[in-house]
């Protein structure tokens, strides 16, 4: 039987339009909008766990999910020094190390947590604590990068791939696969025209 974990995006907020590493800002109007438009959108899952940051729990609280903190493992990304400071600010100060932050997958930003790091953990979540979906999908509320680095273990990709994963706001990342081989559906938005259904295979 298929494992199945939909992982959702957390909704659009001030952070997220001004490319400020997580400050801990609410959902603005319309992110709260389209989440609760989309309650009920998705499947009944057999567990939900959402990601300790302000804006998952947000989502998941406008999406109607009943809830639990995610593991470790789901957690936002460590940034360090560079936490509630925006791309440009940063970038301005440490050019050289934003660049190795874009280019060098071993690489700590502010002194917090690498790409390599990220998806380690991540993985080890995926492989290890999604049962068979006889009873419905895994379905985690997590920050992009967390998307990001599962589609990165799904498709057993390196970890400079990263950044070639675009994760929109308020979008459903389909992971589903049996063996240790995972299928990836990637950027569905969260509506009624894109509501995550089950997908018949053969592997």
């Amino acid at each position: 039987m298929n494992r199945r974990v939909l992982f959702v995006a957390p909704g659009m907020n001030a952070a997220l339009r001004q490319a400020r590493f997580d400050d801990g800002a609410p959902l603005d109007a319309a992110g709260r909008a389209a989440a609760e438009a989309a309650a009920g959108v998705l499947p009944v899952p057999v567990a939900a766990v959402v990601s300790d940051s302000r804006r998952c729990r947000e989502t998941a609280e406008a999406l109607g999910l009943a809830s639990l903190t995610a593991p470790a493992e789901l957690a936002p990304p460590d940034r360090g020094t560079w936490h509630g400071r925006t791309l440009a600010e940063v970038s301005a100060a440490e050019p050289e190390a934003v660049a190795r932050w874009l280019g060098d997958p071993e690489f700590a930003p502010g002194g917090g947590e690498s790409l390599i790091d990220v998806c380690a953990r991540v993985a080890r979540w995926l492989d290890a604590a999604v049962p068979d979906d006889g009873d419905g999908p895994v379905v985690a509320v997590v920050e992009p990068d967390v998307v990001r680095a599962a589609v990165v273990h799904a498709l057993g990709a390196p970890a400079s791939s990263f950044w070639r994963c675009d994760v929109a706001p308020l979008t459903v990342t389909e992971l589903s696969g049996r063996g240790g081989r995972w299928n990836v559906q990637m950027g569905k938005p969260l509506g009624p025209a894109g509501s995550p259904g089950r997908a018949q295979r053969a592997d």
